[in-house]
């Protein structure tokens, strides 16, 4: 059943977000870590990935993936609702990914299902999906 989010929730899920955006570019992996449950199950087929299950399986895929990379990670206009004490968000993206030999802008969604825990909001599933891809030479 679908109910009211109040807005003290809305506001921790926005910072829920903003910090996994920051964690990631910043390369801060147990900080970007804590904002998963362990059991998460993380979907990026829908952008040409893999479907992992689990937090240290994905973090540590996404790990390696950006050793070498220098990204910056941008989300807005949250659409939130709350069902059953999970909420349902999804997030206009925008993601700029630069190694060695390529430079990726992509422009797409996250679809996820964030969960109360005893630590806060945290993410439990999550899909990405772009709409848009432009790949270039990095320069």
């Amino acid at each position: 059943m679908t109910q009211a989010l109040d807005f003290g929730d809305w506001l921790d899920i926005c910072n829920l977000k903003a910090r996994y955006c920051r964690l990631l570019d910043t390369k801060d992996w147990e900080g970007w870590a804590a904002l998963f449950t362990e059991d998460c199950e993380i979907d990026t087929r829908p952008a040409g990935g893999t479907l992992e299950k689990g937090r240290d399986r994905f973090v540590s895929m996404v790990r390696q993936s950006l050793a070498d990379a220098k990204t910056a990670h941008q989300i807005h206009s949250p659409e939130m609702k709350l069902d059953d004490g999970k909420v349902e968000v999804i997030w206009a993206m925008q993601d700029r990914v630069i190694k060695d030999s390529f430079a990726l802008t992509g422009y797409g969604h996250y679809h996820e299902t964030c969960v109360r825990t005893a630590e806060g909001w945290k993410i439990a599933r999550q899909t990405l999906s772009r709409l848009i891809v432009d790949m270039s030479r990095p320069s």
